[in-house]
């Protein structure tokens, strides 16, 4: 058995036995264990026992190293590192530890939603297995979290639960009534009548008393509910709120009294969140007893993936200082930004208003960043992923908010070799690339993890360089 090295930052000696990452020479990588090697799987060699990365080790590596197991994060400041490959959490730990020398962030590393494993065929088991072994090549021992994301139904959660995520981004947007935006004064109250009262646990009436009485005064904000915006809170999110109240009910059933932690996510709508829905939203899922850690509200302007804000910078900014005086209210919760990777023309707004009581998701900007390396190392294979990008565009971009205009993005035989790794600079060829990304790791996957574990130093330096940027200003906020 050669090995071709071990990973420094893995070298860990606990209770007596010592544990370690290695890679060996034809490039797949080996847990090795010194010492007790009981209840682990693998090929003595020497003195240690060399094991594959199976889901097996990896529970028992767990259980050695508690922690290796993720934890709920509280209202620490949170950024979570979406990893579709399944090789990124390297990279995202440098980036953190290059920025965030006070600790200040928490970190989740294990975040993949249901949408997302669904189109490449990862389970939650595997995404977090995948975290575990990043985790510890780099010897990442702070506190960390894993993110079931937009969980739309109770028959979800069961693989999440299992493989211990402690974080679950609750996701009712399926039961949003974006026609409420627009329904007459009538039909809002039609709607509002026929909601699940029961599951709710209330009534029109209550709502109405607990709402339309007398304004809502807040610091730095005065909410009233006449009865169109009472009705017309009611009417979008009613049916929302109840689904979400029986997933929350769910899940505590099923975590068996493990502590987990509670995102509703309300984001994906078509329209944004009022300040006067936000507020709905929160007080009516602390009434029922539904905690949550973090809501994702539908702010102002356009959050599209894989590039900048869209929209009016200081609009974004005014809006934002209205759903922070509720934050303030409630002061028991954190604002999420989803949608969140390479917003960087509004991170330090954020980070300023928020004041630390701030969650930001990213998912796919890693796999671009892998796209990127592949550009550089590999242009054959970037060509190949770009053409079958173009082909399956139109069907892959349907469950997306886009603005990618497809005959701005140039096909292979347009670019020369010089040209590919500028291309990750382009708004629509992002676009296009980061929906696609289904497509391409069905028909590339295998062709694109050997090329980034050939490459793995460069991939780790691309990534860091990259989550600076999105870290530096939620360390610098005061």
């Amino acid at each position: 058995m050669e090995i071709e090295k071990t990973y420094p930052a893995s070298v860990t000696e606990f209770e007596g036995t010592t544990y370690a990452l290695v890679k060996l020479a034809n490039g797949e990588k080996r847990l090795a264990v010194r010492g007790d090697t009981a209840v682990f799987t693998g090929t003595p060699h020497d003195d240690q026992l060399f094991c594959e990365l199976t889901p097996e080790n990896a529970r028992q590596l767990r259980e050695r190293l508690p922690w290796l197991n993720s934890v709920p994060l509280g209202l620490q400041t949170s950024f979570g590192f979406g990893d579709r490959m399944g090789s990124a959490t390297p990279g995202h730990i440098q980036a953190l530890r290059e920025v965030d020398t006070d600790g200040r962030i928490a970190p989740i590393f294990a975040q993949q939603s249901v949408r997302e494993n669904s189109r490449i065929g990862r389970t939650p088991q595997q995404v977090m297995d995948d975290a575990v072994w990043g985790l510890f090549q780099e010897g990442w021992m702070a506190v960390w979290g894993a993110d079931a994301d937009h969980v739309k139904e109770v028959a979800h959660l069961a693989p999440f639960v299992q493989a211990g995520y402690t974080f679950y981004t609750i996701d009712p947007s399926d039961h949003v009534d974006n026609d409420a935006q627009t329904d007459s004064l009538e039909t809002l109250a039609i709607k509002a009548a026929n909601l699940p009262w029961d599951v709710l646990q209330t009534s029109l009436t209550d709502v109405q008393n607990r709402y339309g009485r007398a304004p809502i005064h807040l610091p730095n904000l005065t909410l009233t509910f006449d009865e169109v915006t009472l009705l017309r809170a009611l009417a979008k999110y009613g049916r929302a709120l109840a689904h979400a109240i029986a997933i929350a009910q769910a899940l505590q059933a099923q975590m068996g009294g493990r502590p987990f932690e509670l995102e509703m996510s309300v984001d994906e709508t078509d329209t944004p969140t009022s300040v006067h829905e936000h507020f709905f939203i929160v007080n009516e899922l602390n009434r029922v007893g539904v905690p949550v850690v973090s809501v994702a509200p539908r702010f102002v302007g356009k959050f599209q993936k894989g590039v900048d804000y869209i929209g009016d910078v200081a609009e974004f900014e005014k809006d934002l200082a209205q759903h922070i005086a509720i934050l303030d209210h409630f002061d028991n919760y954190k604002l999420s930004v989803h949608t969140g990777s390479d917003k960087f023309s509004i991170y330090p707004i954020v980070a300023r208003l928020a004041h630390g009581r701030v969650h930001v998701k990213t998912a796919g900007t890693s796999y671009l960043e892998a796209l990127r390396v592949i550009s550089e190392v590999d242009t054959a294979l970037f060509r190949r992923i770009l053409d079958l990008g173009h082909e399956r565009f139109a069907t892959d971009r349907k469950t997306y908010f886009l603005d990618c205009q497809q005959e701005k993005v140039p096909t292979s035989q347009q670019l020369s070799d010089a040209d590919c790794p500028v291309l990750l600079e382009d708004f629509d060829a992002r676009q296009l690339l980061h929906v696609t990304f289904g497509s391409a790791l069905d028909v590339y996957g295998r062709d694109l993890h050997t090329a980034l574990a050939q490459h793995e130093a460069a991939y780790n330096a691309a990534l860091c360089r990259h989550f600076r940027r999105h870290l530096e200003p939620f360390c610098l906020s005061g």
